[in-house]
C-alpha cells in the first residue's frame, strides 16, 4: 500500500482542510463538497484525512462493519453474538464515476435466491464505506441512477437491494466527500444540497507559496516514506486535536441567541427548506469544539454561513455559488445577542490552529453590470430592413460589435432526436435504460442486473419434469434466466450553431436569440445533455465551446459572444459537421441533435447559398437530427431559415413557437429522415 501525502503538509487551501476536519470532529455536518480547477489538491487532501480519522471499533468477521457496541440487528450477517470488538483504521472508498449500480449497492444471487430461497449477498462499495469516508471524484459526472441510490442511503443511513421481492437492508452510514471541477458540469440540485459543506479551491497565485507546494511534492515523489516520516510529528499532533474536538463536541452549549442569528441569516438568504439551518447549527457547534471552547460565538456562525450556505443560493444553474459578505455581517449584527458580539474570544478555525474565524468560505458577490451596446448593421443587410438599427457613430457597417445581454429566459419545448437510443442516461430522447418502464426480455450477457420473473418462469416451466422436481420449489437453471429490457430517456449531444453575422446584430433581436439559446441551455442542463457551440461570422466558422457538460460554459461563451460582418452559414454547417465527426468517434452512443441558430441568410464567398445547401445535406446524409430556429423578423420574412430546415432534413421553429407556453403549436419532435414539405 503507497505511503498517503500527509495531510499537514498541504500549501494553503485553508478553507479545504478546514471543511474536511470539521467533518471529521463532526460527521454529523453531512460531508463536504469541494469545487475547484485541475490540480488544486482536492484528491490529495481527501485521501490524507483517511489517516486523520480515528480507529472504529467492529464485529469481528462482520462484512458490514457493524459496532460491537450496537450492531445492527438487521445486518445480513448477523445476529451477532456479543464478542469483543477489533479496531481497524476508518477506511476511505472511492467510488468511481463508471461504477455499475451492483458494485455501488451489492449483488444479490438471484438464481439461489429463486431455487434456494437464500439470500446470497455480496456487499458493495456502500458497505464497504459504513463508518468510514465515501470519496466521489468528479461527482458532478456520476450516473443520475447512481446519484438516486447514493441520496437514499445518505437520507437513510442505510441501504436496500431489491431483486423481484427479495430484499436485503444494511447500514450505511457515511461521510460523503465530493470533488467536482464546474467547467465539467454543475450538479444535480438534489445531490449538491445533500452536501453539508462546499468550498472553493483555486491555485495560489503567490509565487513563494507556488514554490513550497513544487518543493515538497517532489520531495514526497522522490522519498514517500521519508517525507511522511519528517511529518509525523504534526499529522500525530492533529489527530489528537480531531480526537479531542470529537469528546468536547457533546458539552458544546448553542445558545438561543446565536441559534436566533442562524435562522435569521438562512431567513435573509432564502435558501430552500430547512436543512440549511441544521447543517449551520451542527457546523458552528463544531467550530466551537474545535477552536477549544463550551460555547459557539457569532464568528462561528459566520464561519458556518460561509461554509453551508453558498451552494444553496443558487436560483438557476447560470448562477455562480457565493455569499455577499456585507449582508452577512448586517444580519448577524441584527439578529445576534449583544454578548457574543462583543466577546473577546478568538476563534481559531484554521487546521493549524491559526486564523481569522471570519475568513475563508465564501465567494466574493459577482458583479453584474448592464451592457448597453452600440448596435450597427450587416454590409449585406437592407438598410430599410425593419428590425436594422442605424450605425453607431463613428462606426462603419459591417464592424464588430459589443457583446449584447441577453433576454430572459423561458421554459421551452421538448425537442427530442427521433428513434430509440442507447446512450447516457438522461431526460430527452427514447433510449434503451437500465432503468424505466420494462418492454420485453432478453437472454442476459454477462451478469444478470435486472430480472425479469414471468419470462424467467416460463422458461424455465417446460423443463421441470426433466429436472426431477418433486417439491413445490421451481428448479432454475441460468440458461431459464432473463434479463428485462427497459425504456427510458438518454440524454443527447445538443450541438448549438448560432449565427453572429450583422444581419443578427440589430439590438433586440440578437438580445431575444440569445435569450431562446439561454433557454434552450437552460433545458438542456436539466435534461442532462452535453452542449457545443459553434459561431460564424465575417468570414469563418470557430468552435466557441466544444462538447462538454458543463453548461455554465456555454452560457459565459454566449454572453460574451459578439456579433458583426457578413454570413458565412456554410462554414459554420461544415464546422458543425467536423465536431460532430470527432464526437460520434469519442462517444458513439451518445446521439446528437443539431440546432440551427439564424435568420437563414448566407453571404460572403462565390454561390454562397448553393454552398449552404450542400452543407446542410451532408448532415442529412448522415442522419443527424436537426431543428433550425428561425430568427427572421419584421414585416417582410423570406422564409430561408424553413429552406435551410429542408436542406438539413429537420424542422424549422420561431421563436415564438420554441416557448413552451405558446399557442402556435404542439411539442415538435425533430426528424432526422426529410418531412414532407
Amino acid at each position: 500500500m503507497s505511503t498517503p501525502y500527509p495531510f499537514t503538509a498541504i500549501v494553503g487551501q485553508d478553507d479545504l482542510r478546514l471543511g474536511l476536519l470539521l467533518n471529521a470532529v463532526s460527521p454529523a455536518v453531512g460531508g463536504v463538497l469541494v469545487r475547484g480547477e485541475k490540480g488544486t489538491a482536492k484528491s490529495t487532501a481527501v485521501r490524507a484525512l483517511a489517516a486523520l480519522m480515528p480507529e472504529v471499533s467492529v464485529v469481528p468477521g462482520c462484512r458490514f462493519s457493524c459496532d460491537p457496541a450496537s450492531p445492527d440487528p438487521a445486518c445480513p450477517d448477523g445476529p451477532h453474538a456479543e464478542a469483543a470488538g477489533v479496531s481497524r483504521a476508518a477506511r476511505t472508498v472511492e467510488l468511481p464515476v463508471g461504477a455499475s449500480e451492483d458494485r455501488l449497492v451489492g449483488a444479490l444471487d438471484i438464481e439461489r435466491a429463486l431455487s434456494e430461497g437464500v439470500k446470497a449477498f455480496e456487499p458493495g462499495l456502500l458497505a464497504d464505506a459504513h463508518r468510514g469516508i465515501l470519496y466521489v471524484d468528479e461527482v458532478n459526472l456520476l450516473h443520475d441512477h447512481l446519484v438516486d441510490l447514493l441520496l437514499d442511503a445518505a437520507a437513510m443511513g442505510a441501504s436496500y437491494v431489491e431483486r423481484e421481492g427479495v430484499s436485503v437492508r444494511h447500514a450505511a452510514r457515511f461521510l460523503l466527500v465530493g470533488t467536482m471541477n464546474p467547467e465539467e458540469g454543475e450538479l444535480r440540485p438534489q445531490l449538491l444540497d445533500r452536501f453539508g459543506l462546499t468550498v472553493e479551491v483555486s491555485a495560489s497565485r503567490d509565487t513563494d507559496e507556488r514554490v513550497e507546494v513544487v518543493r515538497r511534492r517532489l520531495a514526497y515523489d522522490d522519498d514517500p516514506e521519508g517525507f511522511a516520516a519528517r511529518w509525523a510529528e504534526e499529522e500525530t499532533a492533529l489527530r489528537e486535536r480531531i480526537a479531542a474536538a470529537r469528546a468536547l463536541l457533546p458539552r458544546v452549549v448553542l445558545g438561543d441567541g446565536v441559534l436566533r442569528q442562524i435562522a435569521a441569516t438562512c431567513a435573509a438568504f432564502e435558501v430552500d427548506g430547512m436543512r440549511a439551518d441544521i447543517v449551520m447549527a451542527r457546523t458552528a457547534t463544531a467550530l466551537a469544539a474545535w477552536a477549544g471552547r463550551e460555547e459557539v460565538t457569532a464568528d462561528d456562525v459566520r464561519q458556518a454561513a460561509l461554509l453551508a450556505l453558498p451552494h444553496r443560493r443558487r436560483r438557476n444553474p447560470f448562477d455562480a455559488p457565493g455569499l455577499d459578505e456585507d449582508k452577512l455581517d448586517q444580519t448577524l449584527d441584527e439578529a445576534g445577542p449583544q454578548e457574543n458580539n462583543d466577546g473577546d474570544d478568538d476563534p481559531d478555525p484554521g487546521p493549524d490552529g491559526g486564523g481569522d474565524g471570519g475568513g475563508g468560505g465564501g465567494v466574493p458577490p459577482q458583479a453584474d453590470g448592464d451592457r448597453t451596446p452600440p448596435t450597427a448593421e450587416d454590409d449585406d443587410t437592407p438598410s430599410q430592413a425593419p428590425d436594422s438599427a442605424p450605425d453607431a457613430p463613428g462606426r462603419s457597417a459591417g464592424a464588430e460589435q459589443q457583446p449584447v445581454a441577453a433576454a430572459e429566459p423561458f421554459r421551452t419545448k421538448m425537442l427530442s432526436v427521433p428513434g430509440l437510443g442507447e446512450g447516457a442516461a438522461g431526460r430527452r430522447s427514447r433510449a434503451r435504460t437500465a432503468h424505466g418502464r420494462t418492454t420485453g426480455a432478453v437472454r442476459p450477457q454477462g451478469a444478470l442486473t435486472k430480472l425479469h420473473l414471468s419470462a424467467t418462469v416460463q422458461a424455465a416451466a417446460p423443463h421441470q419434469r426433466a429436472r426431477g422436481r418433486s417439491g413445490r420449489g421451481l428448479v432454475v437453471r441460468r440458461d431459464d434466466l432473463r434479463q428485462a429490457t427497459r425504456e427510458g430517456r438518454e440524454g443527447n449531444l445538443v450541438l448549438f450553431v448560432v449565427d453572429a453575422s450583422g444581419s443578427m446584430a440589430a439590438r433586440q433581436r440578437m438580445s431575444a436569440v440569445k435569450g431562446a439559446v439561454l433557454s434552450l441551455l437552460l433545458d438542456a442542463y436539466q435534461r442532462r445533455d452535453k452542449v457545443g457551440l459553434v459561431t460564424f461570422r465575417g468570414k469563418e466558422a470557430e468552435v466557441a465551446l466544444p462538447p462538454t457538460s458543463s453548461v455554465d460554459a456555454a452560457a459565459a461563451r454566449l454572453e460574451s459572444l459578439p456579433t458583426g460582418g457578413r454570413t458565412p452559414l456554410a462554414a459554420g454547417l461544415l464546422k458543425a459537421h467536423d465536431v460532430l465527426r470527432v464526437e460520434r468517434l469519442r462517444d458513439p452512443s451518445r446521439r446528437p441533435l443539431l440546432v440551427v441558430v439564424t435568420d437563414g441568410r448566407a453571404t460572403g464567398g462565390p454561390e454562397p447559398v448553393a454552398l449552404a445547401g450542400r452543407a446542410a445535406r451532408l448532415h442529412q446524409a448522415e442522419g443527424t437530427a436537426s431543428v433550425v430556429v428561425d430568427c427572421e423578423s419584421g414585416y417582410v420574412r423570406l422564409g430561408l431559415a424553413g429552406e435551410l430546415a429542408r436542406e438539413l432534413g429537420g424542422t424549422a421553429v420561431t421563436l415564438d413557437e420554441l416557448r413552451a407556453d405558446s399557442i402556435a403549436g404542439l411539442v415538435k419532435d425533430v426528424t432526422a429522415a426529410g418531412r414532407a414539405a
